[in-house]
């Protein structure tokens, strides 16, 4: 909070639409992982009458929450520096420089203490790409005030907020659809269907397989129910051990419900 208090004043007092901009990106990145701690907390709470598979997507919505603030954050920029493309405003380049700096060692301890969590957790991840993309932003400045106090180039300012919120925007589309996947409970990557189908068909005693449905509970966890037909139901108990086994070692589907059926009768089994 103090940095970002500091930046806008900077931004203020030199002129500067890239050093707000950072500033505002700064805000965001301590936003997002205020966001993301408070929802690794909440995603550890075990199953109860509310929520039987567990509070772990907590992660998965604060991660959307994060995307979203940085496209808006994004936007926001871009329209403002296109203003300054058509009204261009003196700017104080080393009051640029210094503050700039001072974001820039910040942004990268802040990064380094979310680098190992953020590649087992979108939610991590989202706020993790908060602090790299600022720290680009401040070399950006860095970059920004140096060209003004060597060549006077003013338009550097703004240009540098478009080249800014260009990453920010790009980084953060990148990453959206992998979110919205999860939460609209879409099949897992890297798994087919027909592929699962097939497998499932090929253990000894399963006549069929239908009514599919293979989806995500969180990022580490995959689910599946489906309907299986069985020649008989005598041997109902090892076909069934045999399926979520199949199912746990080649699919790393950790959850499975299925309902065995056999000449139009059912016994549902999980």
């Amino acid at each position: 909070m103090l940095l970002t208090i500091a930046q806008v004043v900077g931004g203020i007092i030199s002129g500067s639409l890239s050093l707000i901009a950072d500033a505002l990106h700064n805000f965001s990145d301590a936003a997002s992982l205020l966001i993301a701690l408070i929802a690794v907390r909440i995603g550890r709470k075990p199953p109860d009458k509310f929520k039987s598979f567990g509070y772990k997507r907590a992660e998965t919505v604060a991660a959307l929450v994060n995307l979203t603030t940085l496209i808006l954050i994004g936007l926001y920029l871009v329209i403002e520096a296109l203003k300054r493309f058509y009204s261009p405003e003196e700017v104080e380049g080393w009051t640029v420089v210094y503050v700039a700096g001072l974001a820039l060692v910040v942004d990268i301890f802040t990064a380094v203490l979310t680098y190992s969590d953020s590649k087992n957790s979108m939610n991590i991840r989202a706020a993790f790409l908060h602090n790299v993309t600022d720290a680009l932003a401040s070399v950006g400045v860095i970059l920004a005030g140096t060209l003004i106090l060597l060549y006077q180039w003013i338009w550097v300012d703004a240009a540098m907020t478009i080249l800014i919120a260009g990453y920010v925007l790009w980084l953060s589309i990148r990453e959206m659809p992998k979110v919205i996947h999860l939460l609209m409970e879409g099949t897992p990557a890297g798994i087919e269907i027909n592929d699962v189908i097939a497998a499932m068909q090929d253990v000894e005693g399963v006549a069929d397989v239908h009514h599919v449905h293979i989806w995500q509970l969180d990022e580490q966890r995959n689910a599946l129910e489906a309907h299986v037909m069985l020649s008989n139901l005598i041997r109902i108990d090892d076909i069934k051990a045999a399926i979520k086994s199949m199912l746990k070692e080649r699919f790393e589907i950790q959850h499975s419900t299925l309902e065995f059926e056999n000449n139009h009768c059912q016994q549902r089994l999980s």
